[in-house]
Parts: C-alpha cells; sequence; structure tokens
C-alpha cells in the first residue's frame, strides 16, 4: 500500500514579498481568532452587545411609533437605523482597538517587534480580523431588528453601502489614534478605547437632527464626518433617496481624520522606540 502524495509546499524563499506580506497579515488575523475561540466571553462584544442595543433602541423606536404621527414613524426608524449603522463604527473600532490592547496585555509587543512584521501588516492583519468580528456583530443587529421589530434594515436601499464605507473608515480611524494614546500613555489610556465611542455617540446626531443639539455644541457636530453621514441617513430612513451632498462631505472628512489618525500614530511610536516604552510591556 503506497502512501498518499505529499501536497507540495511552497519555500518562504520562493515567495514574492507581497506573497510574504499576505502570508504575515493572515498570520496576525488568525492569532486573534484564537483568541477568540478560546475566549468564548470575548463573543460578548459581537453578540450580546449588539443584541442589547436592538431590544433597547427597538422597545424605545416601538414605545415612539405608538402615537401613530408620521413624526413618530419617522422617529421610530432613525432609532434602528441608526443603532445599526452606529455598530459599524463601534465594531471596527473596537476590533483594531483592542487588538493592539490584546498585545499589551499578554506582554506580546517586544515579541512582534523582533519579528519580520511590519507596523503596515500588522494593521492589515487586525483590520482583516476585525472585518469578520463586524459582519458577525452587525449581522446579529440586521437579524435582530428583522425578528424582534420587523425593521428591514436591507430595505433602505444601496445608499447603505456608502454611508457603511464611510462609518467603517471613520471607525479605522478611531482606532489609530487610540492605538498612539496606548503607545505613548501605556495601558492607561485603554479606558479611550470604549469611552471616546460615547463622546461621538451624542455630537452625531445619530438618532436626531444636530438642531436638537445645544446651539454651542452645533458646530462641533458639523465637522465631524459621522454628522453628515447620519444625516445622509436620515434621508434613507424618510425615502428621499441618497443625500450625496452629505455623503460625499462625510468621505472627505473620514479621509481627513483617517490621516490625521496615521500621522499621529506614526509620530507616537516613534516616540515609543526613542523614549524605550517598549519596557513597560515587558
Amino acid at each position: 500500500m503506497t502512501n498518499p502524495p505529499i501536497a507540495p509546499t511552497i519555500s518562504p524563499d520562493a515567495m514574492t514579498a507581497r506573497a510574504k506580506s499576505w502570508l504575515r497579515m493572515r498570520a496576525i488575523a488568525r492569532r486573534h481568532a484564537y483568541v477568540l475561540v478560546r475566549s468564548p466571553h470575548r463573543l460578548f462584544d459581537v453578540s450580546l452587545w449588539p443584541l442589547v442595543d436592538v431590544l433597547l433602541f427597538g422597545s424605545l423606536a416601538a414605545f415612539v411609533g405608538t402615537s401613530g404621527s408620521t413624526p413618530a414613524a419617522k422617529a421610530s426608524g432613525y432609532l434602528l437605523a441608526g443603532i445599526v449603522l452606529w455598530h459599524v463604527i463601534y465594531q471596527s473600532q473596537i476590533a483594531m482597538s483592542t487588538g493592539l490592547l490584546e498585545e499589551t496585555w499578554t506582554r506580546n509587543l517586544l515579541n512582534l517587534m523582533v519579528t519580520p512584521l511590519r507596523e503596515v501588516e500588522y494593521l492589515g492583519g487586525v483590520a482583516l480580523f476585525g472585518m469578520i468580528k463586524l459582519v458577525i456583530g452587525v449581522g446579529v443587529m440586521v437579524i435582530g431588528a428583522f425578528a424582534f421589530f420587523s425593521f428591514h434594515t436591507w430595505s433602505l436601499g444601496v445608499g447603505l453601502i456608502p454611508i457603511a464605507v464611510v462609518l467603517l473608515v471613520v471607525g479605522w480611524a478611531i482606532s489609530l489614534f487610540v492605538m498612539g494614546l496606548v503607545l505613548r500613555f501605556g495601558t492607561g489610556a485603554e479606558a479611550l478605547a470604549w469611552g471616546v465611542m460615547f463622546v461621538l455617540l451624542p455630537l452625531s446626531g445619530v438618532f436626531y437632527p444636530t438642531k436638537a443639539l445645544p446651539t454651542v455644541m452645533q458646530p462641533v457636530a458639523l465637522a465631524l464626518p459621522t454628522t453628515h453621514a447620519f444625516t445622509a441617513l436620515r434621508s434613507l430612513v424618510d425615502r428621499h433617496g441618497t443625500d450625496w451632498t452629505q455623503v460625499s462631505i462625510a468621505a472627505i472628512g473620514s479621509l481627513v481624520m483617517l490621516g490625521l489618525s496615521m500621522w499621529f500614530l506614526v509620530a507616537m511610536l516613534r516616540a515609543f522606540r526613542k523614549r524605550g516604552y517598549i519596557t513597560r510591556y515587558t
């Protein structure tokens, strides 16, 4: 009886630079996937928390909608659509921020720094794994909104796609900013991984127009790309179609935010290496 043929393996020396880079990013994504599988309680952010938000804001929407008036019906749609799209930012930001925090908690930063892994490859791997968590978390919300409150998220149309992409980029930008703070100030800054989101939540007009905010806060809200993204979302809820002006403003603002966050992260990483902050995690 002959042994089955062995599948040929590719020597690392025979791989192109791009293939090696992709391999390293997949390794980072797999590393975090193993952590998630072996620690089921970490599924809270992508399963139970989205479900709690759907029940909370869906119940508020059902209560508001009982009056039967047109403004009340619109408000209920704003609540459910807003919380579903808000989790695009939340899941993308939390996945990347906690990815770096996981390395600090396990004292693994030094191990990463002595490997051929580049910073951009690490970010790519964490973002790749974050996309999986994003799909799970938002999927739970979409299914929950339909099952519990008969809210068809997909009925809003393809205009949801550019809005979701803008919010995804904003989530990445916030996570890069938080990563820079963690590198500069240590794990004491990890509270910002969760806290910064709840600062943006009321200012972004997720559930209401910015005119409902105090007058002094309205200019701050209008400077945020998330505000314009959720304004475009409310246009979809109102069946007015995609407001491409608001989407364009949000897209430009999100790219500016991403660029500033990348510059800040690079500056903090430079200080991290120059001042030897790695000793905090060894």
